[in-house]
């Protein structure tokens, strides 16, 4: 007998996976074992049952499980639901935090939009441990549950230093300052239309050196969040909820 089979109110199915194989009609594609585990074990699904499939490229797709092993799953991709949208352009800069502070992060980023996500490390910053592979993971599971049809990149951290230096010229940086004099909306008015990055900076603030290299650099433009002193998870949240609702995609 089939397991229960999570529908969405337009009787969709509700099961997300993200794969990393082609999608088309009819084109088999093979599970992870991690993924035939969950769909197995902890979503209670069987044979015949619908999930639903993307992989940053073809766009969301809905298909039948044909084969579900303990380590072993196929699904062949049946409707395309959605068209592949042009992938978001905002750049999340970071410093990173202690471990469940920074998937917070990487989960609100994902579901807030942002395209890219680079931990740089500063001189006051919580940490200089990264473990790549579990944000990734983070990032994929926030894509499956958030409806994004791509996951964020994230790369691989470097210094402050090294990011500035190769510094894109036609990508402006945000810098969230308390000390600021301006406000977000007021920093981008009329620059809606040009490429952006935000930076959220470590809790202890930055170096000295840090300071006068953002305040130097061509590309940085420095905006408060407001008249509170926010903890840097709760800056990233907020910040990407400003950012979409001036100039990104809640307008």
């Amino acid at each position: 007998m089939a397991g229960p089979e999570r529908e969405r109110e337009d009787g969709r199915s509700a099961i997300r996976l993200f794969v990393e194989s082609s999608l088309a009609a009819g084109a088999a594609v093979t599970l992870t074992a991690n993924q035939a585990h969950y769909l197995r074990n902890v979503m209670r699904q069987a044979q015949g049952a619908r999930v639903r499939l993307f992989n940053g490229r073809d766009g969301e797709w809905e298909g039948t499980i044909e084969t579900l092993a303990p380590s072993r799953a196929t699904v062949r991709p049946v409707t395309r639901l959605a068209v592949q949208p042009p992938a978001p352009d905002l750049r999340l800069l970071f410093a990173p935090l202690k471990s469940e502070r920074t998937r917070f992060v990487v989960e609100k980023a994902t579901e807030l939009g942002i395209g890219a996500i680079h931990p740089v490390l500063t001189r006051y910053g919580q940490t200089r441990r990264v473990n790549l592979e579990r944000l990734r993971a983070h990032a994929i599971e926030a894509a499956e549950q958030c409806g994004r049809l791509e996951v964020p990149h994230v790369a691989s951290p470097c210094s402050l230093t090294d990011a500035l230096a190769d510094w894109p010229a036609e990508r402006r940086l945000l810098v969230c300052d308390p000390e600021a004099p301006s406000t977000m909306a007021e920093a981008v008015e009329g620059d809606s239309g040009v490429s952006w990055a935000i930076l959220i900076g470590p809790e202890g603030g930055f170096a000295p050196a840090e300071k006068r290299l953002l305040a130097d650099h061509p590309a940085a433009v420095h905006a408060r969040l407001g008249p509170r002193i926010l903890r840097a998870e709760t800056a990233v949240a907020a910040a990407l909820a400003c950012w979409q609702a001036l100039a990104g995609d809640w307008r």
